[in-house]
């Protein structure tokens, strides 16, 4: 009797997660197919269900925090309240190819189109650090760091030493790494306390609660790469600081692709290290924008780029990376090339890549071929094949693993930084991207992703299509999950 009392509560209790969590989901407006994924974990066993949706469903901020950072965004990059911050710059044709992404990107950010900039692409992770580093050294008054990875490595340990050595010299460092991918550094064993006893203010960015740090997917993050030298020099892109192994991860070493600015865009991009500062510790910095009487005509010299920075966030569902990406794929016209490390698309943006092909656009998309996460590796596989029978071209890239996140459409603009084509970039992740308009630009970059195509293999179809059962299964098993990766 008591064992059929127990089962009826059990029961009662299960049917009672389920009415509930099917209000909590739809009520959380996720995309549609994330909403039946989450509810059919709670319908085939509502216990373990809600225990997932606890741990790894509930990703926002929370309605107070999210009102806050929609409060400091709107602040920073409202321009009456930054007087030295550039106007809207173009080149002054009548209608640029790139302009429909240039009002997209800038309905998304809020930030201008600004002309005047030089780049470098640092493909390489020693000249990354090299260049990194010989820039902290020559600081004369601040450094902001802010990295989704910031470990105790070797790497790590020579930026730590750089800053450590900066403050000594009179100048004000901050780093704001990722709470949870970053938890090392904050450990007590960690650079985080060495380099707050040097001088060197260290803060959290979105801590979590203890007993879900172990969890490696967990909740929202800070997935920003960014460096500010002084106001005048920037570091945006992929690498983390870290080993260029990534801890010994599978596919090691790991090939990412930052860029060293100097230009107006550093402005714009300081003003994102200022918000994400701001929204973690209530204190406002001082933004270095350049004096506008001083700045370069949109008409400057030969090498001079225009770039917009794009940092999207999950605050604002509807002005994401996802979009930011799909306007890039609609603009297409004669060839678009990808880069991602993790490929886990979405409906729309499958759709899109195929659309792409179909009106002749070639698509091509570079992967890495040794990937390390299982999950999300065979959930981007289940979609290989209709891709392949689309004119979609895929390429695995062999020799390590490629986490460098690039788009190039056409001769019009290029478009980089630290978002990748899956659901987390998509909604979850607080991402930084820079646009570059312009022929020169786009062929810069791209000549890097040709360096990746010549250095990975080509998808067969018709060996796809013959691969074993059992993988294609597996994959397509795993790709139900899709919307939660």
């Amino acid at each position: 009797m008591a064992l059929f009392i127990f089962y009826l509560v059990y029961s009662l209790i299960g049917w009672g997660i389920r009415v509930i969590m099917v209000t909590v989901v739809l009520r959380r407006q996720f995309a549609p197919g994330a909403s039946v994924a989450w509810l059919g974990i709670v319908f085939l066993h509502p216990y373990i269900g809600l225990a997932l949706y606890m741990l790894v469903g509930e990703s926002r901020l929370g309605p107070h925090r999210t009102e806050r950072r929609r409060q400091i965004t709107a602040r920073f990059r409202d321009p009456a309240r930054h007087p030295g911050r550039l106007p809207h710059q173009t080149r002054p044709d009548a209608e640029p190819p790139y302009q429909p992404m240039v009002l997209q990107a800038e309905k998304i950010s809020d930030l201008p189109v600004l002309g005047g900039n030089q780049l470098d692409f640092l493909p390489d992770a020693a000249e990354f650090l090299q260049r990194l580093v010989a820039d902290i050294n020559a600081a004369k008054q601040h450094v902001h760091l802010l990295y989704y990875i910031f470990a105790c490595d070797r790497t790590a340990s020579i930026v730590a030493d750089a800053l450590m050595q900066a403050v000594r010299r009179g100048v004000h460092c901050r780093v704001l790494a990722d709470a949870l991918a970053s938890r090392t550094c904050f450990h007590r064993n960690g650079l985080g306390p060495k380099l707050v006893a040097a001088g060197v203010e260290v803060i959290p960015a979105l801590p979590v609660a203890s007993l879900r740090r172990r969890l490696a997917r967990m909740d929202l993050r800070n997935h920003r790469k960014l460096a500010i030298i002084d106001g005048r020099i920037a570091f945006a892109g992929s690498h983390n600081i870290i080993n260029p192994d990534y801890g010994g991860r599978r596919g090691n070493p790991w090939i990412d692709l930052s860029a060293r600015f100097t230009g107006p865009i550093v402005g714009e991009l300081a003003s994102i290290f200022a918000e994400d500062w701001a929204f973690e510790t209530d204190q406002e910095i001082e933004i270095p924008y350049p004096d506008s009487k001083n700045a370069p005509s949109p008409n400057g010299a030969a090498d001079d780029v225009l770039a917009q920075v794009v940092p999207t966030g999950p605050t604002e569902p509807d002005e994401t990376y996802r979009r930011l990406l799909l306007a890039a794929i609609q603009s297409s016209r004669r060839e678009l090339i990808l880069t991602t490390p993790y490929f886990v698309p979405d409906e729309t943006t499958l759709l899109s890549l195929m659309m792409a092909a179909d009106r002749g656009v070639a698509v091509k998309l570079i992967l890495p071929q040794t990937a390390d996460h299982f999950f999300a590796a065979a959930a981007g596989r289940a979609h290989y094949l209709s891709l392949l029978k689309s004119g979609v071209e895929i390429h695995l890239y062999k020799p390590a693993l490629l986490h460098a996140k690039t788009t190039t459409v056409d001769d019009a603009f290029a478009l980089f930084g630290s978002a990748n084509l899956d659901v987390r970039s998509f909604s979850l992740n607080f991402e930084l991207s820079i646009m570059l308009y312009g022929k020169t630009i786009t062929e810069r970059l791209r000549t890097i992703q040709k360096q990746y195509l010549s250095q990975s293999i080509q998808l067969n179809l018709a060996d796809w299509e013959h691969r074993p059962m059992v993988s294609e299964l597996t994959d397509r098993a795993v790709s139900l999950l899709s919307p939660l990766l």
